[in-house]
């Protein structure tokens, strides 16, 4: 059987007509569209124009385009004709949706579980770790002295001071740095310069916690309260006029040793303690005044740096003016010895 279709395809500026000759061979219909050089001949007509006329490349461009669609293939079969990339996308989702549901009846039923995400990295905190541990490093030798303007009073020996010897010795710890821009030294000093506290600015210092550690983390707060007694008779012993405790947790040991119970929070400041809470009071001393300050570990991040200057600002107000009262009335003396 032979039938032929006409087929109308509208393009901008032009109709198209085509002739579709369809053969029925053996219950198959088969689609022929050969080019007009075959003996059976397909007439397209261009039934009208626009005003672009045949020199328009883009409609031809286009016509083309639309006649690949009806392109006769050797097997008999017609090409498919080409999803757009919509249909496509749709098709593919409804693939992977289908392929999770036959993996769902294969597994009884019961979802797939999902790969776990890789873990993040975290640091590992530290934990209470014995004396035994770091046994091997040496202590570190308090640098104290009568009478002097003020004692630092820090945690303990890092690993990084105990191995140097020095206080303070971590390129991350912000103590000398902090020393100077409050103005209790004119210049910044190095770790291996800490023995010359004393003789160049009557500062000294010492820690709660004779043995070294990581951190802070790897002590027991009995032991950093145990502590308080034995910086309490080193502070009568040398008479400092001044205490200055490098951290809120060390002075928190301190009142938890006093007081056999946690500080508040309503109870806790920055700055000077109140006149009760003096060290190394005896009965021949009234003891030391005490100022709270910022640690000044570079693990210790509660506080931005402008703020930790902000708060150790006024000791270093007080240990720059009492300097220089002193070198005035050690001139003074000397005039005086002078004139006698």
């Amino acid at each position: 059987m032979h039938i032929r279709v006409p087929l109308w395809l509208f393009l901008p500026g032009k109709r198209l007509r085509f002739v579709l000759d369809l053969h029925f061979v053996d219950a198959t219909i088969e689609t022929d569209m050969a080019s007009p050089t075959t003996k059976e001949q397909h007439v397209v007509e261009e039934l009208a124009v626009d005003s672009q006329g045949d020199s328009n490349g883009a409609s031809n461009a286009t016509f083309k385009s639309n006649l690949e669609r009806f392109k006769h293939v050797t097997n008999g079969e017609p090409e498919r004709k080409a999803e757009s990339p919509l249909n496509m996308s749709r098709t593919l989702r409804a693939t992977r949706k289908r392929s999770f549901r036959e993996a769902d009846e294969d597994n009884g039923g019961k979802k797939q579980p999902s790969s776990p995400s890789p873990a993040k990295t975290r640091r590992q905190s530290s934990r209470y770790a014995p004396p035994s541990k770091y046994a091997h490093l040496p202590k570190l030798t308090d640098i104290l002295e009568p009478n002097l303007i003020a004692v630092f009073v820090g945690t303990n020996p890092g690993v990084r001071t105990a191995t140097a010897g020095h206080a303070y010795a971590h390129p991350s710890n912000l103590f000398w740095r902090l020393l100077h821009s409050s103005g209790c030294t004119d210049e910044r000093l190095k770790p291996e310069q800490d023995v010359d506290l004393p003789r160049l600015y009557s500062l000294g210092n010492t820690n709660i916690v004779e043995r070294p550690s990581k951190d802070a983390a790897e002590l027991s707060k009995q032991e950093m309260a145990a502590g308080t007694p034995i910086l309490e008779a080193k502070i009568s012993s040398f008479r400092p006029e001044a205490v200055c405790i490098v951290g809120k947790g060390i002075w928190e040991a301190i009142w938890r040793w006093r007081h056999k119970r946690e500080i508040r929070k309503d109870e806790f400041r920055y700055g000077w303690q109140d006149d009760r809470e003096r060290m190394g009071k005896s009965e021949e001393w009234d003891g030391a005044p005490v100022f709270v300050t910022t640690s000044t570990s570079g693990l210790s991040a509660s506080t931005r740096p402008a703020e930790k200057e902000a708060i150790w600002r006024p000791f270093g107000q007080f240990a720059s003016r009492r300097r220089e009262e002193r070198q005035a009335a050690g001139k003074a003396a000397v005039v005086d010895d002078g004139d006698g």
